[in-house]
């Protein structure tokens, strides 16, 4: 088998086998197959896309060119949930404990994260005490006996999809959807999920800026999952401003916490029942959505939800004391309002934007070496379709310095009013096959 003859093949929009799909990832993986002719390859992909069977072959390559997890000893349907990312996405912090609080188990696998604001790692790392750097056999015991615990992401996980990421990134075929849907499920699968959740984002601070995108991504993804013997669902939820109030590591917490009590902001909450409700399905706790989002709402409403969440920081050496005062965690020294120019409604918010704000002020990693301040960040006080007056605070800024002023002009840049606007939808839809 030649490289060049599966090049051609693909440029002239031929199926590759699964033999040949295997043939480029091992080879290239190795070292074997040069960056030019891989990139070759992926321009080939590009223009000519895949059938749902290479794009399933693609993704298992991927997943064996490494270590895989095995989950295997851990009772029950092991549903993992992935998100194509957001600014303000606290749903993990969220869905863990309340997903667990029904019987299902949540064995969550983390990084680190780069960009506006950390990972869920790093949110998790705001309470005191708090660690990942537990055993496997720690790992899977905690989740046997309290149905959840996040652990660090690691062992060597799909180096193909590392080294043909980076390679993309500078060959201009980053948004390939066959290369993206089986670059995320190679790492959900390789992480030894049973059953995947996703969370397509769609809009201004998405990837996916348009809902057709998100549709197609989410579909690819979904067949691919189902394909290879992973159930797989997918929601296409709005992410044109923030999702919820708080943009920042230790203020994502605390909005986390006032969400499994019940009055959290209702965006995040809508999402969080959403997802979940998916979740448990697929992890045969309920017959139906309906019945899924029901006990979801029993156990915010009884306290079992939060008392699920206390459990898990404490197993991980965090202090649950938190949960009933979170003015225990990291707090910024300056609050500082960011007034209303004018009377309106507020018809934009660029969520990018607002995250390259937070990563102003400390909240995030421009690179890996960037310590995060787990203290500051963003607070919205107004969302896309509220009234505002002159000199109402839109928002608060949480910082670790008086001088704020690039951050101000920033996010002036990024909030828009106007004399109307309309509350944006926040899910577009659900796709199951």
């Amino acid at each position: 088998m030649r490289m060049v003859d599966l090049i051609m093949k693909k440029r002239d929009g031929r199926a590759l086998s699964e033999e040949e799909i295997q043939f480029f990832i091992e080879g290239y993986t190795k070292g074997e197959i040069p960056d030019y002719q891989a990139s070759a390859m992926a321009m080939a992909i590009y223009f000519q896309d895949m059938t749902d069977q290479e794009r399933a072959d693609l993704t298992m390559a991927m997943v064996h060119s490494g270590d895989t997890i095995d989950l295997s000893a851990i009772e029950g349907v092991k549903v993992d949930k992935h998100s194509t990312g957001g600014v303000g996405d606290t749903t993990t912090l969220v869905l863990a404990p309340l997903v667990a609080s029904v019987g299902v188990p949540v064995a969550k696998m983390s990084g680190r994260g780069l960009g506006h604001t950390g990972g869920t790692i790093d949110k998790l790392e705001s309470v005191a005490g708090f660690h990942v750097e537990i055993s496997n056999d720690e790992f899977v015991k905690l989740v046997n006996r309290d149905k959840v615990a996040v652990i660090g992401q690691s062992g060597n996980l799909t180096p193909a999809d590392k080294k043909l990421y980076a390679l993309r990134d500078v060959t201009g075929t980053v948004d390939s959807i066959s290369l993206i849907a089986s670059s995320i499920m190679s790492k959900k699968i390789a992480a030894g999920a049973d059953a995947i959740v996703l969370d397509v984002k769609t809009g201004a601070g998405a990837f996916m800026k348009t809902q057709e995108e998100a549709k197609e991504l989410a579909h690819a993804m979904v067949k691919i999952g189902n394909r290879v013997g992973r159930q797989t669902m997918a929601v296409i939820s709005d992410m044109s401003q923030p999702l919820g109030y708080a943009v920042g590591n230790a203020l994502e917490v605390k909005e986390a916490i006032d969400t499994l009590k019940g009055h959290g902001p209702a965006d995040l909450t809508e999402l969080v029942l959403t997802l979940g409700s998916q979740m448990v399905v697929l992890g045969g706790k309920a017959a139906s959505l309906t019945e899924a989002r029901e006990n979801l709402q029993e156990v915010i409403a009884n306290g079992q939800a939060l008392e699920k969440f206390r459990q898990f920081l404490k197993n991980q050496g965090g202090d649950p004391s938190v949960v009933d005062r979170p003015e225990k965690l990291p707090e910024a020294p300056f609050k500082i309002q960011l007034p209303a120019k004018k009377n309106g409604v507020v018809s934009e918010i660029i969520a990018n934007e607002i995250g390259v704000a937070a990563m102003l002020l400390g909240a995030g990693r421009a690179s890996k070496e960037d310590k995060i301040d787990l203290s500051v960040g963003l607070v919205l006080h107004k969302k896309v379709g509220d009234k505002v007056m002159q000199g109402d605070s839109l928002l608060t800024i949480h910082s670790s310095s008086e001088d704020v002023e690039e951050v101000m002009a920033k996010l002036y840049q990024s909030i828009t009013i106007s004399d109307n606007a309309e509350k944006p939808t926040l899910i577009y839809d659900s796709v199951t096959e």
